[in-house]
């Protein structure tokens, strides 16, 4: 586990600096991480996904690595798309959001994302909000326009623009915020909301909240920071993040505009050590849009039968930096490459372990696969090297199998650490990797009883392995255990491991 004083050997593009840096977390081996996460109006987008994807291939290399990773991934449930939706609908803001986020959990199970370990809903932090706030206005950075609401004036805070690397001067009006620049009243037209005075339609949707300056709504990008300091704060006493990643959308206004409030608020020089960014995903060329009708969700995908391991490896094959195009060929081939790492992992599970040392054969291809892996994810998470290293042990693997020499546990411990952490092996029976929650084994009723045939039977099982998941998550370990005994019944059983995941083996 790394340890103060340690050798780095994790590297990390850093959006604010502009360069791959070494990674050092301020207090190790704990690692915060916060991950702007869904805007719940609608539901997640496959693009949406393929950033929090890069975040779950972060997470879980720091994780391998021996950091101790406290995760945030916020839910923004109050903006002016999302009032205007309720407002036509005539329900509040809770109804409108409260389905798609529950979808948004879906998906995730779905992709074999590892849940963060909160989830704060920006609507449940108003007090941290208010507070916020109220800071800024004390310390002059943030001022009451004539309309009622409250702006942060970037001329009073001298470091604006270091992460979007702008001039202040070159900024367009507006350009702070997701409102045109007339619709209020500032001192300075890049002037940005961080408060919003109460409108009717925010009355309706249940969204204005009282504050000593005044009835009204967050800004969002004000919610990023309040829900960040305050959970880090509260848990750890700190005021600056180790990592905040998003997409690249986001480096500005949205990051930029967190940085400045909450820096300005602190008092410190940073609010995220280093700044991770993916680039967009498009689909067969083009921008993914409503305009464009090409909008592709998790769902429609799980709809088509398409694999969460086949998702994941197009992804990975893919450096999150690069732009991404989602082709009818670029997913028809990361099927075929998920089926044959599946098909591979389960022939290695058939061949069992040899006793001892093993066969020497299988120590330079184990030896090699360790540490190609580890140089390709530790150089800012090279995850088509990565993917690469996996395809190519399989290759001589492969060809030990036919020479009929049984695995040694080295090598079976070398393809089960990459998997772990890439999730790119689509099995159809036998086994079941389960990162914290399991993929959704849509369709299947959860009975008390398994169903017949593999692959319902293991869905059967997966489907139960996630609620256990989940009950382990709330503490009802009694739950848990009832799980537990009926998997087993069900000749199923569920192994956990210490980084919180669990391997599930059909026993039949």
């Amino acid at each position: 586990m790394p340890k103060a004083g340690a050798a780095v050997s994790l590297s990390l593009y850093n959006t604010l600096t502009r360069r791959v840096e070494p990674f050092e977390p301020i207090a190790p081996p704990r690692v915060t991480l916060y991950s702007c996460g869904p805007t719940v109006y609608n539901y997640a987008h496959i693009g949406n996904f393929r950033t929090f994807l890069f975040v779950d291939l972060l997470r879980r290399w720091l994780e391998a690595s021996g950091y101790d990773v406290f995760h945030i991934m916020n839910f923004t449930d109050v903006d002016d798309k999302i009032i205007k939706a309720a407002a036509a609908q005539g329900i509040s803001i809770r109804e409108l959001t409260g389905p798609y986020a529950d979808a948004f959990f879906e998906d995730r199970d779905y992709l074999g994302v590892v849940p963060a370990h909160v989830y704060p809903r920006a609507t449940d932090f108003i007090p941290a909000m208010v507070d916020l706030v109220g800071g800024l206005l004390a310390n002059g950075t943030a001022y009451r326009g004539d309309d009622g609401s409250v702006y942060f004036g970037i001329d009073r805070f001298s470091a604006y623009g270091q992460l979007s690397q702008l001039d202040k001067r070159e900024l367009k009006a507006g350009a702070g915020g997701r409102v045109t620049a007339d619709e209020y009243s500032k001192e300075n037209a890049q002037d940005f909301v961080i408060w919003k005075a109460a409108r009717p339609e925010d009355e309706q949707a249940g969204a204005a909240w009282d504050a000593p300056f005044g009835r009204g709504r967050p800004g969002w990008h004000l919610e990023c920071s309040a829900m960040a300091l305050n959970l880090i704060g509260e848990r750890y006493g700190s005021r600056v993040l180790d990592i905040h990643t998003g997409g690249v959308d986001l480096i500005f206004p949205h990051h930029e505009d967190e940085i400045a409030q909450s820096c300005a608020f602190t008092g410190e020089s940073l609010f995220a050590r280093f700044w991770l960014h993916g680039e967009f995903l498009n689909i067969r060329g083009s921008k993914m849009s409503k305009r464009f009708g090409n909008i592709t969700t998790p769902r429609d995908l799980r709809t088509d039968g398409v694999e969460a391991a086949a998702i994941r490896l197009m992804m990975f094959q893919t450096h999150y930096r690069q732009q991404l195009d989602l082709t009818d060929d670029g997913l028809a081939a990361a099927r075929e490459g998920a089926r044959r790492l599946g098909e591979f992992a389960d022939r290695l599970e058939r061949a069992g372990v040899a006793k001892g040392a093993g066969d020497p054969a299988w120590a330079g291809p184990a030896s090699q696969l360790e540490a190609d892996f580890r140089t390709a994810l530790d150089d800012d998470l090279n995850a088509p090297r990565a993917v690469g290293a996996v395809f190519e042990f399989l290759r001589e693997a492969n060809r030990l199998l036919d020479e009929g020499r049984v695995p040694s546990t080295a090598g079976k411990a070398a393809f089960d650490m990459a998997n772990r952490v890439l999730g790119v092996a689509h099995r159809v029976q036998g086994r079941a990797e389960i990162s914290a929650t399991a993929v959704d084994g849509a369709g299947v009723s959860l009975s008390d009883t398994a169903p017949e045939g593999a692959a319902a039977r293991l869905a059967w099982a997966s489907r139960w392995a996630s609620r256990r998941s989940a009950a382990k998550r709330s503490r009802d370990f009694p739950e848990a255990d009832r799980v537990r005994r009926l998997l087993a019944d069900g000749k199923f059983e569920i192994r956990d491991r210490r980084d919180g995941s669990a391997e599930l083996v059909d026993l039949a």
